[in-house]
């Protein structure tokens, strides 16, 4: 196994539509996927997708911390799931805005709207299909990883630049942290903000 260099905005490859995996037996693939769970450990991230190590094809790796849970208290946490030709279908029109980061746009924090409650299915290596509802956070974290299968980074799903920033700097303006959650300034107690 190794740690494998992650792909930075910037480089062509992040803007490519991925190739779907149709060997799902080629051995080549474990080690991949073995590769980038250890480059996931090493960068302390929550989710990597190929085209950031790489390699356009339709893989993510992800987990959901449990102190993460959307704000219903209806997940608990996500144990590490590979997904291959993953993907989502909104079950509500309903969004949310939130905070996003991504290790391919290292020390930038911005604001992103995603649909909250979302289907998502894909297939293991066996070539089993799998499929999970997802919300909150969780809902995010998938479609965000997702995204880097058609080339898109969260700052393209951004709707308000003022939203964008260093995440050092975001992180000590209490104000901009807040309108980057969709909540108002004036909220008194930072316990609202998770």
């Amino acid at each position: 196994m190794s740690i494998l260099k992650i792909a930075k905005m910037g480089h062509p490859i992040l803007h490519q539509i991925s190739s779907p995996i149709t060997d799902f037996a080629n051995p080549k693939l474990s080690v991949l996927i073995e590769d980038m769970i250890e480059t996931l450990e090493d960068a302390g991230g929550i989710g990597l997708a190929a085209p950031q190590v790489y390699v356009p094809q339709r893989i993510v790796i992800f987990f959901v911390p449990e102190d993460r849970s959307d704000e219903d208290k209806e997940s608990f946490g996500v144990d590490l799931t590979i997904m291959l030709n993953p993907k989502i279908e909104s079950l509500s029109r309903r969004t949310n805005i939130d905070w996003e980061a991504c290790l391919s746009v290292p020390s930038f924090m911005g604001a992103v709207e995603r649909y909250s409650h979302i289907k998502y299915s894909w297939m293991d290596l066996g070539g089993n299909k799998h499929e999970r509802e997802a919300k909150g956070f969780h809902a995010r974290a998938v479609q965000h990883e997702c995204d880097h299968l058609d080339g898109k980074l969260y700052p393209m799903r951004m709707s308000n630049f003022e939203a964008f920033g260093f995440v050092d700097e975001v992180n000590k303006n209490r104000p901009l942290m807040l309108k980057g959650k969709g909540l108002s300034p004036d909220v008194d107690n930072l316990e609202e903000v998770k």
